[in-house]
């Protein structure tokens, strides 16, 4: 699945107010959820402390952070199953926990593990779930759960066996399709490929991707780096209850400027190769023996005919930016 385009800005934490492009002024649409100065303690301990976030809808935005950042409390108290100590939570425009019930029949969510009967089969068990869904009539419960099994591949067979023989993983998709059963507008997943083979995580990651495309704003708590940047256009990383950075994928990962990665030639004069970049005042430097050309004043097309012209001769170019893993690295490592 490709990652979709993602839109939105960037925001350091400490940083001013973020700046807006025009499509983001065009397309001024309340957040699917929203928390302001949120501060949760228990006991003496301070799991989230003044905590500012958004989630844009129509985004998937991933929350990531080490264990104990605060990540499933996030959930819970946007969810309305914990009140704040301090601040306030909005869920599809409605103050939570107060108004949780015009809300939450909007929203399908796989936090802290399903709640399943052991001596129940799978289908029993999602037929009682159907059954408390609001949005759902009595006439449509057999066919909504016969599809939501279906789209989680779990057969007749797997279906009919009791939950108390289910694998993590198969428990993981029975779960994911209690989120399936109606139609949601926002879907809040705390570590869905939790116990899954790759096959199943290439499942929950189609499915993301089906809910995005029918208008879903998707929130996803996950450790997978990985998954996420192919995954998600949204990021929110987390740290001691603090958060660090937040906005559009891309962006985060170009926050150092953009550049372009360079390779010439074996045996090519590398150094020669810089003197030209930075002769026309191009920002150049050497990356483990590869030509590294700063875009903060320049273009892709301007950096090549400059080396090609010099007779520099370059086998490969392409967008540089940090990666996920390196960005969250260094922003957690900064909080401690």
């Amino acid at each position: 699945m490709n990652r979709p385009e993602p839109a939105g800005s960037t925001v350091f934490a400490g940083a001013g107010p973020p700046t807006q492009s025009p499509r983001d002024m065009d397309d001024l649409v309340p957040p699917a959820a929203s928390v302001r100065g949120l501060r949760k303690v228990f006991r003496r301990t301070v799991a989230l402390d003044s905590v500012d976030l958004d989630l844009p809808t129509g985004s998937i935005l991933g929350l990531l952070g080490p264990n104990g950042s605060g990540k499933t409390t996030m959930l819970r108290l946007l969810l309305g199953l914990s009140r704040p100590t301090e601040g306030s939570v909005r869920l599809l425009g409605e103050p939570m926990p107060q108004r949780s019930s015009a809300a939450l029949p909007h929203v399908g969510a796989l936090v802290e593990g399903p709640g399943f009967h052991r001596h129940l089969s799978g289908r029993a068990n999602l037929t009682r779930c159907a059954d408390a869904e609001p949005l759902l009539c009595t006439p449509e419960v057999p066919g909504a759960v016969r599809e939501a099994l279906h789209r989680v591949g779990l057969d007749d067979s797997a279906a009919d066996r009791r939950y108390g023989g289910y694998s993590l993983g198969m428990r993981q998709r029975l779960a994911l399709a209690a989120v399936l059963l109606v139609p949601r507008r926002l879907v809040v997943l705390d570590e869905p490929t939790n116990g899954l083979d790759p096959a199943g995580t290439r499942d929950v990651r189609r499915i993301i991707g089906e809910l995005h495309r029918a208008g879903a704003t998707v929130l996803l708590s996950s450790h997978l780096l990985t998954e996420v940047e192919e995954t998600c256009t949204h990021v929110a990383i987390l740290a001691e209850g603090s958060v660090m950075a937040t906005g559009g994928l891309d962006a985060l990962l170009e926050s150092e400027g953009p550049a372009l990665a360079i390779d010439v030639r074996d045996g090519t004069d590398r150094t020669a190769a810089l003197t030209v970049l930075r002769s026309a005042g191009i920002l150049g430097y050497l990356d483990h023996g590869r030509l590294v050309a700063g875009l903060a004043d320049t273009t892709p097309d301007e950096v090549l005919r400059l080396l090609v012209h010099a007779g520099v001769p370059v086998t490969e170019a392409h967008r540089r930016r940090t990666g996920l893993e390196e960005l969250f690295v260094r922003l957690t490592e900064e909080s401690t």
